[in-house]
């Protein structure tokens, strides 16, 4: 007898150890063994109890992130204004030397360039991310059946942060579909401004390879002529390319120093445009990539517990919004059919 009523006790005990409290409708959870990570049968809402207790970011810190933000976004903007005054104006009197047409044409392309990458610099920088939508939750009552399905609790914000959404402690607040916080823009890449932000780059991919090309053009016009003594009297061999090299280079550094301001100029721009350019592309081929493959940078790093989308053209076609039509036509019928058939069936 006394054996039985230790064996109870031990299973109330047991029992005890295993209860819990679903933080999304507060409901009472009895575990069958004992897990740090755990999925309520009502609202769906996952309970990690190893990221529920979290220090908040200190005074210092989230005043340091908000400083280089606001500097790195204060060193862009100067930067854009620079390279678009400064090209104007080192590189039209080259151009309209050739004809007023071309004049007019540079101005233009210029202009439209101008005003596309700064707008979307803005509306990326500028626009949020993507905030999540507020919920019920904290009380079986106004919490319905998988109300919080995949939900996870955010112990920065405290409170509810959807499937695929992060929390960033530079914004200080969790965003949807993240990819990366960018110090450049000061600001997440998120649901809500990850389109613009594709087309920045792409607008400094294009405006710096133009930059490039008309500033080696106008600079080819207004460098001063080379004096090579040598190179007629050099023979055929590796001594003689080394030579004929060390001819030209010697003649370009001097020639270099009877550059006025505009050619030095032309110079820094032409540098500065393909470093800009070359580290853009890498970017954007980096961000294209993960959207073809249906998934974040931020995700892919977290990828032991956050699913990998479905992977395709289809992915790319849907992130620029482009319509069903032409969504058909770019995929073929069947393969566009097929996957909105899918999407139905998942969205019922």
């Amino acid at each position: 007898m006394q054996k039985q009523i230790q064996e109870e006790n031990s299973v109330s005990l047991m029992l005890e150890d295993h209860k819990t409290t679903c933080w999304g409708c507060g409901l009472h959870l009895v575990l069958e063994s004992y897990s740090p990570i755990f999925k309520c049968g009502w609202c769906g809402a996952i309970t990690d109890q190893c990221k529920t207790l979290r220090k908040p970011d200190s005074t210092w810190f989230s005043w340091w992130r908000c400083v280089r933000d606001r500097l790195f976004v204060t060193i862009l903007i100067f930067f854009m204004l620079f390279v678009i005054c400064t090209g104007v104006w080192a590189v039209y009197p080259a151009v309209f030397s050739i004809s007023k047409f071309c004049g007019i044409v540079h101005c233009l392309l210029t202009s439209v360039l101008s005003i596309i990458t700064v707008s979307s610099f803005c509306l990326a920088a500028f626009r949020s991310a993507g905030a999540p939508a507020n919920i019920p939750w904290g009380s079986y009552p106004i919490v319905e059946k998988d109300g919080l399905e995949n939900y996870t609790y955010c112990a920065y914000c405290s409170k509810p942060k959807p499937p695929r959404a992060h929390h960033c402690r530079s914004c200080r607040m969790c965003v949807l579909d993240m990819d990366h916080h960018c110090p450049f823009i000061g600001n997440c890449v998120g649901a809500a401004n990850h389109r613009y932000f594709i087309a920045f780059l792409i607008s400094v991919v294009i405006s710096c390879a133009y930059v490039f090309l008309m500033t080696l053009y106008a600079g080819f016009r207004v460098w001063p002529p080379l004096e090579i003594r040598n190179l007629a009297l050099s023979g055929f061999g590796i001594g003689s390319a080394a030579s004929i090299v060390k001819e030209i280079v010697a003649a370009l550094a001097s020639s270099a120093l009877l550059l006025s301001a505009r050619g030095l100029i032309l110079i820094y721009l032409s540098f500065a445009s393909l470093s800009v350019e070359i580290g853009i592309v890498v970017l954007l081929w980096q961000q294209l990539y993960w959207i073809y493959e249906g998934n974040t940078y931020i995700n892919q790093i977290a990828s032991h517990n956050v699913a990998h989308g479905e992977k395709g053209w289809q992915n790319l076609l849907r992130f620029f919004g482009c319509p069903y039509s032409v969504y058909r036509v770019l995929l073929g019928t069947g393969n566009a059919g097929k996957s909105q058939d899918i999407s139905s069936s998942k969205l019922l």
